[in-house]
Formats: C-alpha cells, sequence, structure tokens
C-alpha cells in the first residue's frame, strides 16, 4: 500500500510541475544551453587513459564557440565551463531561469560488457523498451546519488525503480517534435559530415531531459568501453568533427525553425 500511495503522489507532482512545458512554443533560437555532463567528483564513465566528464567538457566548450562564432546573435549558456560539479536539477534549472531555447547534453557512453559497441547515440526524452535505452538513463539518473538530500530534491524518485521511469516518461513535452527534429539533426551531421558511427536517434526517461522548459536532448558522443573509439574522443582534431556536426544541426534547426515564422 504504501508503495502504492507514493507512486501516486510522484504521479501528481510531475503532472502539476509538467504544466510549465506548456508555457511557450518553440517559436525562436536566441539561447542555448550547452551541458557538459557530469563533473568535480563525478568523473562519469571512466575508460582506460580518460574520463567521461573531461572528454564531454571539451568538447562541450567547442560546441559552444562554433556557434557563438558562426550563428549570430545566438547566446550560449554553459551549465559548467570547468571541472565543477553541476547537480542535476541544477543543470536544468539554468536552462529554464535564462529562457533558454534549447538544452544540448553532451556525454561519452559505455558498455563494459561488449568493448566493441561504438558510435553516436542522441536521446530525447520518452519511454524506451529498450532494455539498453533504459540502461543508459539509470546510469545518466544515478548522478542524484552524489547529491545532498537527494531523496527530498528528487521527491522520491529512484534511477533504478522501473515505476519512477514509467511515471517520468508520462508527461506529454510540449517539445517533443522538436526535441526529435534537433535529435535527427545531430545524427545526421554525425553519419554524414563527421563520419562518425551514429546508432541512431533514442527515447529514454532522463530526469535532466524532463525537467527542462524548452527542446532537450542528450547526446552520447563514443563509448569509452572501446579502446578505439575512447583514443578517438581524445584526439583533438575529432573533437573538433564532433562538435561542428553538433554546432551545424543546431544551425540547421534554428534555420528551420525561423522559416516557420
Amino acid at each position: 500500500m504504501k508503495r502504492i500511495i507514493s507512486i501516486t503522489a510522484l504521479t501528481a507532482i510531475i503532472l502539476l510541475s509538467s504544466f510549465h512545458t506548456l508555457e511557450k512554443k518553440s517559436s525562436k533560437v536566441d539561447k542555448v544551453v550547452i551541458d557538459a555532463g557530469h563533473g568535480g567528483h563525478d568523473t562519469g564513465t571512466i575508460g582506460s587513459i580518460s574520463r567521461e566528464k573531461d572528454v564531454a567538457l571539451k568538447i562541450a566548450l567547442k560546441v559552444g564557440h562554433y556557434i557563438e562564432e558562426r550563428i549570430p546573435g545566438v547566446e550560449v549558456i554553459y551549465t559548467r565551463d570547468n571541472d565543477t560539479f553541476v547537480e542535476l536539477h541544477g543543470r536544468a534549472y539554468i536552462a529554464n531561469k535564462n529562457g533558454a531555447d534549447l538544452f544540448i547534453s553532451i556525454h561519452c557512453n559505455a558498455f563494459p560488457k561488449n568493448p566493441a559497441v561504438q558510435g553516436t547515440e542522441t536521446y530525447v526524452m520518452g519511454l524506451s523498451k529498450a532494455e539498453r535505452n533504459l540502461e543508459v538513463a539509470k546510469k545518466e539518473n544515478s548522478v542524484i546519488y552524489l547529491e545532498e538530500d537527494y531523496q527530498q530534491k528528487y521527491q522520491g524518485f529512484d534511477p533504478n525503480s522501473p515505476e519512477s521511469l514509467i511515471l517520468l516518461s508520462l508527461e506529454q513535452h510540449a517539445y517533443q517534435e522538436n526535441s526529435l527534429l534537433l535529435a535527427a539533426n545531430i545524427e545526421n551531421q554525425f553519419k554524414n559530415r563527421a563520419g562518425r558511427r551514429s546508432r541512431g536517434v533514442k527515447t529514454a526517461p532522463f530526469w535532466v531531459l524532463w525537467d527542462t522548459a524548452m527542446p532537450s536532448v542528450l547526446v552520447e558522443t563514443g563509448y569509452l568501453s572501446n579502446p578505439k573509439e575512447e583514443k578517438d574522443l581524445n584526439d583533438p582534431l575529432l573533437q573538433d568533427y564532433i562538435a561542428s556536426a553538433i554546432f551545424r544541426a543546431v544551425r540547421d534547426y534554428k534555420k528551420e525553425i525561423d522559416s516557420r515564422n
């Protein structure tokens, strides 16, 4: 009975707090929040020669630089621009507080069970039946365990609970269509311009995507568990290719949104 009550309460909280996503429509691209995953004492995935927090930050800064330099009038806001720990809800808060029009969270993936797995994946908020997608979401959501009083901050959300993941996905996100558009742009650029192996656009219940009030994506730039890909991800030139691919995806997305107005 207690479990049922807690699930019902969480549902009510999610539905009530979801109303903020209906407050505005995605009709412009003036502010973009670039979120380098992890940071500080949260290393993220650890490879044989590198850590996710470091690779993600280098790529994120390059993405921001390309956007600032080549898309006039677009402001870039970073959730972190150094090796700092930012709480999960704090990342979404930065985007919401600044009235961002896009939120792009940059990460590196891992699948130790099969070191041969490689490639990019771009996620949007949603419930997936694919077990691997849920594993990725659980890994990224588990960052909350590194925060103090996480049970109060996240309203009883448990990254390892199937019920929590299902409830998180119940919200009918007002920005789903535009999030999918941006995600498709990113994966197309990875495949056709940056020469990366694209594993496609996927859905998974990420807290940080659910909590943002704008089109949002989470980009897994490659697998640190794959020795060759880890080496590539630490190559400054390849980081440039990845960053420029994300920049071009944002540029094309902005053109599409502007053409609707």
